[in-house]
């Protein structure tokens, strides 16, 4: 893998949490991957033996009673081996969390993170996962997948090739399931052919050479949800299976019209607990619930270096609360056992001073992002005069100069943040003096750029105004969902009020956020890019970089022209377009050294160009662990893209 591609923190936390007392120590050192393929592999590298296998109690028991196939007929002909971080746990327990939405829980990515290829723990390394191995043929153009025989969905149903090709022919070519061909699916336009070589082994074929194939299985909105579908219970909801009438009836009595949206209702992982799984936990509760539980998986196909079948914990249960500082107050109690998740540095001081109360400790994971950023809406077309100021240039980078990014560290990071232009995986572009100078603060400089664009009259209250003359106003939209993003917003207005542009925030609820992004309902973002120089994986990184989603703050509705293949948004113009022809060229380049360069010219445009300020080159989140919770490593990263802590 390239220099700094994989040139991320540790990753350590895996899917043996332990609750309880430990034995038998175990150091991590022996394999900073984690995780071995087989047992053959783990035997070869360490010259240990895994002789039987071992069960929950709660499985042995059910065992016993007939209910259950005896574990040595669950496990797969070859399970994956997890070290632990510390040592080998003892069985049982509930993981307590909590979240303010079932699809917050995150157990279908962060807490169930399957997908065909993984990240490694040490956040650099692609391994194996639900394949034991792979073959990359005709300069990237062919990816051949050899799965984990024997694996079982959790109501001990085979996971075969078939699953993965319902997955292809039913669902991701069905138009009604997915109108718009996924673009990571089709380099240079052109969709990936799937086939099915035996029960075991597929193939995905490409037109062109695809060098972020890989990452893109790992990541975690694209890899992982093709295991979201197995046939054998979802074929029953799929015109291709069954007779119209039947599932018309289905659709009917489940209150939709349409098949397809009753077909979408069973897929959901987060929401469905008849939905089988390949993950550790299976989720019990109905999403209504005020508290989700999710329990352990006996089908599940990880193994100890013991041969203890994983996971230890019995349980994780989230209790859904009205907002994110309820999460915070329950950790404060001693009530939360593992958590990092809508925990925010702003209540560090507030959960170091309470530790000993709630008996816990308190880590600090870097969240792989910037630290908060603005967004200059590009799509943002509801006041013509306000849209053309967000498009200019030098209006942005006025408004970066304008913002006292020295103080918002003391006041909000404590003094612990990285200057902005730390953020790029790039030394070249840390130490470019012009891509510097466009952090620095320097109200003079503002305040000349701003009168230069002929925004030199003003009214009694200092605020510029426009030609027709109003003051000019801009309205920052934050996620109360988030705190720090909103405290470091009220400063950023706060700054731009001082050069003269009147600056509101526009506070909405985590529920009403995606829908006026995505809408592009906006004009300014306050949110974070979602990457670091410690964490950088393109395949994620872009949604931030390139107009290539609905979720690039930005210019959301470039991002959903992209998206869609052009069939929806608005086509990105200058150098945003360019933007996209680069990164369409980094997917099919194979050399390194060529994607490197690509990479980092494709930064500079970013950079220079100010769609995105941000105010710190990257920020920490507290991770609160009760004392007796192990197998956490004290320092890691809770970043999205590697589906952190999974």
């Amino acid at each position: 893998m390239k220099n700094f591609f994989k040139n991320s923190v540790t990753l350590s936390l895996c899917l043996i949490l332990v609750l309880g007392g430990l034995s038998a120590a175990f150091s991590q050192e022996e394999n900073l991957l984690g995780q071995y393929p087989t047992i053959a592999e783990y035997e070869e590298a360490t010259g240990r033996e895994i002789a039987s296998f071992g069960e929950a109690p709660a499985l042995a028991k059910l065992v016993e009673e007939g209910k259950l196939p005896p574990v040595e007929e669950r496990l797969p002909d070859e399970p994956a081996v997890v070290e632990p971080v510390e040592e080998i746990g003892e069985y049982g327990g509930t993981w307590r969390r909590a979240a303010v939405s079932p699809t917050d829980t995150m157990i279908h990515v962060r807490l169930g993170y399957e997908p065909l290829v993984r990240w490694a723990r040490d956040g650099k390394t692609i391994i194996p996962n639900l394949c034991t191995s792979w073959k990359i043929e005709e300069d990237g153009k062919v990816y051949t997948f050899h799965l984990r025989k024997g694996v079982k969905w959790s109501d001990g149903e085979p996971f075969t090739a078939d699953d993965i090709m319902f997955w292809y022919e039913d669902v991701l070519l069905d138009e009604d399931l997915t109108p718009s061909f996924p673009a990571w699916l089709a380099p240079k336009g052109e969709p990936v052919k799937v086939e099915k070589v035996d029960d075991y082994t597929v193939k995905f074929i490409f037109a062109s050479p695809y060098s972020l194939f890989l990452e893109y299985l790992a990541g975690p909105d694209t890899g992982p949800h093709i295991f979201n579908y197995p046939k054998h219970y979802l074929k029953q909801f799929h015109p291709e299976y069954t007779r119209d009438e039947e599932l018309t009836a289905l659709t009917k009595e489940a209150g939709f019209d349409f098949w397809y949206q009753l077909f979408g209702d069973k897929a959901a992982p987060y929401t469905n607990p008849d939905l089988p799984t390949l993950r550790p936990w299976v989720l019990h509760s109905d999403p209504t619930a005020v508290r989700i539980v999710a329990e352990r998986n006996p089908y599940y196909w990880k193994v100890d270096p013991q041969g203890n079948q994983l996971p230890y914990i019995d349980k994780i249960a989230f209790d859904m609360v009205q907002d994110t500082q309820m999460i915070t107050m329950k950790a404060v109690q001693g009530e939360l056992d593992m958590q990092g998740r809508n925990l925010s540095f702003s209540d560090y001081t507030l959960l170091m001073e309470n530790r000993d109360k709630g008996g816990y400790r308190v880590f600090l994971w870097d969240d792989g992002k910037t630290g908060s950023a603005v967004f200059f809406n590009q799509t943002y077309n509801e006041d013509e005069y306000t849209a053309s100021l967000l498009r200019d240039a030098q209006f942005r980078k006025a408004l970066s100069l304008a913002i006292n990014r020295d103080e918002v560290n003391q006041l909000i990071y404590l003094g612990q943040a990285p200057p902005a232009y730390d953020m790029f995986p790039f030394e070249s572009l840390q130490n470019d003096p012009e891509i510097r100078s466009l952090y620095e603060y320097n109200v003079d400089e503002a305040n000349r750029l701003l009168d230069e664009l002929g925004l030199t009259e003003k009214d009694r209250d200092g605020f510029r105004l426009r030609p027709d003359g109003k003051p000019i106003q801009l309205t920052i939209l934050v996620n109360l969902g988030y705190a720090i993003h909103p405290d470091v917003m009220e400063l950023v207005a706060n700054y731009w009020n001082k050069v003269g542009i009147k600056t509101v925030l526009d506070a909405v609820a985590r529920e009403l956020w995606w829908p006026r992004i995505q809408a592009s309902d906006y004009q300014i973002a306050g949110y974070t890019a979602e990457f670091n120089k410690n964490c950088f994986d393109l395949t994620y990184a872009t949604i931030s970089i390139v107009p290539s989603s609905t979720s690039t703050y930005w210019c959301p509705l470039w991002g959903l022209w992209y998206q869609s293949g052009g069939k929806g948004g608005e086509k990105p113009v200058g150098d945003a377009l360019e933007l996209i022809s680069i990164f369409d060229q980094i997917k099919v380049t194979i050399d390194p050294e060529e994607r490197d360069k690509l990479t980092e010219e494709m930064l500079r445009i970013w950079a220079k160009n100010l769609w995105v300020a941000p105010t710190a080159g990257s920020y920490n989140v507290p991770v609160v662990v009760k004392n007796n919770f192990r197998n956490v490593p004290e320092n890691a990263t809770l970043a999205y893209p590697f589906s952190s802590p999974g």
